[in-house]
């Protein structure tokens, strides 16, 4: 009878299943490793997905899916396929219609030069002069908001329409604007509406303004995109959805804009309230929110921007980068000065970016470069004499021709 083996330790080693036991951990491993890798994509991914149909005012969860936030998810998901609600579906039909109404330009098409002013216009004998032997082809409005104006021209007699109160960086600036639209809009041969503050002059004749605007495809609406602290980071949470901040534009609020334009405007309800309710001064987050320099660049980059020029025919000066631009003293008034500002042919648009970064961008007309600007501001009210000495060699220094 043989005796039954006898096993040691040693021995152990060299049993054959011990060889293969490691590679079936390894497998185990990678099939763990591949499906945990598959669980957080599909996570991220279902996050994403709900996050993109379901916007939150709150931009922390585009912070849980990549560094860059939301800017990332914009990047790889595709344009935003959100339904329009039943008032935007109502304000686009009701502005696609007032659009489609060529303009009529006549004989006895009209400008509506509207002024806005705290009371008295200290260059009413300028505009006098200018509007000399062109009766019949303009309008004035004022809208005073302070004191009754004392005139010292008979166009501007017994023009005022009702006035309110005027509050710098609240919405009561638009409705004072909206307001003199609306007095504007009631004369059927007014085509073109000009916003003019009380230290605005013309740079040129009549003649050469009327056929400017007269005969423009565009309305001077100034909008650009300032991705600064005073440009898109004053856009509130609030305005979303129909206003998102991808649109939210900047201008100066002095536009020229043809009779299509103005009706737009006084027909917008749902844009106009948002700005009403969310824009201004601290309402959220402490962003001081300027409605006037917001609500119209904004609305018509939303719904009309090719009908729009991005800039405005109103010269003004923000060199200085101050809350409000550089005041025109008399000792600026030259010749030379005026000449400058009516051979401008490129517009700057400063940012709140940086130290003041710059978008520039040349002024077209009907698709021809020429002189960008019409009118200039802000002129002191000791220039007066000056510019009434210079009125007549600056404004025909240059003719026009269509």
């Amino acid at each position: 009878m043989k005796a039954a083996k006898r096993w040691s330790v040693g021995n152990l080693a060299s049993l054959p299943g011990a060889r293969h036991r490691a590679p079936a951990r390894r497998r185990l491993w990678i099939i763990m490793a591949l499906s945990l890798i598959i669980m957080t994509l599909s996570l991220i991914t279902m996050l994403a997905i709900m996050a993109y149909m379901y916007p939150h005012h709150s931009k922390r969860a585009c912070y849980m899916i990549s560094s860059r936030g939301c800017k990332a998810l914009a990047d790889w998901l595709p344009p935003s396929l959100r339904e329009y609600s039943d008032d935007e579906i109502a304000a686009r039909v009701v502005i696609r219609e007032i659009m489609s109404n060529a303009p009529v330009i006549r004989r006895d098409s009209k400008i509506a030069f509207m002024f806005l002013t705290p009371g008295t216009l200290p260059f009413e004998r300028l505009w006098d002069r200018f509007f000399q032997g062109h009766e019949g082809k303009f309008s004035v409005y004022i809208h005073a908001s302070k004191e009754r104006p004392v005139h010292h021209s008979h166009y501007f007699l017994d023009r005022e329409i009702r006035s309110d109160e005027v509050v710098w960086g609240r919405i009561s600036m638009v409705d004072a604007e909206r307001r003199l639209l609306a007095n504007a809009l009631r004369d059927p041969a007014n085509q073109q509406f000009v916003l003019l503050s009380e230290s605005c002059v013309p740079l040129r004749s009549f003649e050469y303004i009327y056929n400017y605007l007269m005969y423009s495809n565009l309305s001077y609406v100034d909008c650009f995109d300032d991705p600064g602290e005073h440009g898109s980071g004053r856009h509130m949470d609030h305005m979303l959805p129909e206003i998102p901040k991808k649109y939210f534009r900047k201008g100066a609020q002095w536009f020229t804009m043809k009779r299509q334009h103005a009706i737009v405007i006084l027909a917008d309800s749902l844009y106009y309230s948002r700005f009403r309710d969310y824009c201004g001064p601290g309402i959220e987050n402490n962003k001081n929110c300027i409605a006037d320099e917001h609500y119209l660049p904004t609305f018509f980059h939303m719904l009309d921007p090719g009908g729009i020029s991005n800039w405005s025919v109103t010269q003004v000066d923000w060199s200085e980068r101050q809350w409000h631009p550089k005041t025109y003293m008399p000792e600026d008034v030259t010749h030379e000065f005026l000449n400058n500002l009516t051979s401008t042919d490129t517009v700057v648009h400063v940012t709140s970016v940086g130290m003041g970064e710059e978008i520039l961008m040349p002024c077209m007309w009907n698709g021809i470069k020429r002189p960008c600007f019409l009118f200039g501001r802000k002129f002191h009210p000791d220039t007066l004499d000056k510019l009434l000495d210079l009125f007549s060699n600056y404004t025909r220094s240059v003719s026009w021709h269509l």
